[in-house]
């Protein structure tokens, strides 16, 4: 199972998810799948825009447990 550390990562930086949409361009649908964890599937363009903006890896995103 892959999980997703969105949330993680926005809490920390106390963002919600209209400004990781405002920021990165992603739409809301993207986005909330990903902070929920529910994502079947995330676009590689997503991961790039995300990882900018948090200033991150993919390793730091995604972990495989």
């Amino acid at each position: 199972m892959i999980r997703c550390h969105l949330a993680r990562l926005m809490g920390e930086r106390k963002m919600k998810i209209s400004d990781v949409l405002r920021e990165t361009g992603l739409s809301r649908n993207t986005v909330t799948l990903m902070y929920k964890e529910t994502a079947q599937k995330i676009d590689i363009e997503a991961l790039d825009k995300l990882c900018r903006l948090f200033e991150c890896q993919v390793g730091d995103l995604l972990e495989l447990t």
